[in-house]
């Protein structure tokens, strides 16, 4: 099976589960035989302040991160009323979506890639606290609600915080196997 680079947003205001969840389920994909390296990365790298005062350190910036075949947007307070407005954060997840194999969103990280344009008249989903307002601000985008995430092929968003586990696991399944996926849920006694 190939490995694959997966890259995960981060930024002040975070969300830590969004970040987390997915982290955990790629990491731990293919036990020893690693299917999946992921990093993080912020704008400018260092530290990040994530919601409720966690600190996480960036492996990576924009400037030197690795090539990703998958990109992570998590939401938060910080996505949906910071990163939203910061036009150097929307031209890099544009660019990012001209090379990744897999665009993702968690929670309110679909405003970000609605923002920039790519969830136009393709279904997606968000928190249900926040799925009204992704509607009224974007109505290009066709909105599900009450499912833990959608698979528009190479885009596929999440509900809000732990739904981002089961969209990771849905994507290890489909890039390596039910029986990957099933054992990776073993390891984190996760229930599914």
């Amino acid at each position: 099976m190939k490995e694959r680079i997966v890259g995960i947003l981060i930024f002040n205001e975070v969300e830590v589960l969004d970040v987390a969840g997915p982290f955990e389920v790629f990491s731990l994909a293919g036990g020893e035989n690693k299917l999946f390296y992921v990093h993080t990365i912020s704008e400018k790298g260092g530290t990040i302040i994530a919601r409720n005062g966690l600190k996480i350190e960036a492996d990576y910036s924009f400037e030197n991160h690795p090539d990703l075949d998958i990109l992570i947007l998590p939401g938060g307070y910080g996505a949906e009323e910071i990163e939203m407005h910061n036009p150097v954060v929307i031209n890099w997840i544009k660019e990012q979506a001209r090379q990744v194999e897999y665009m993702t969103s968690v929670c309110t990280g679909a405003f970000l890639l609605a923002k920039a344009g790519l969830l136009d008249d393709l279904r997606a989903t968000t928190h249900w606290m926040d799925i009204d307002r992704l509607e009224r601000e974007f109505p290009k985008v066709q909105l599900v609600r009450n499912v833990k995430f959608v698979d528009e092929g190479t885009i596929l968003t999440s509900g809000g915080i732990s739904a981002g586990i089961n969209m990771s696991f849905h994507l290890v399944e489909k890039l390596c196997g039910k029986e990957v996926g099933r054992e990776t849920a073993k390891r984190m006694e996760y229930d599914r």
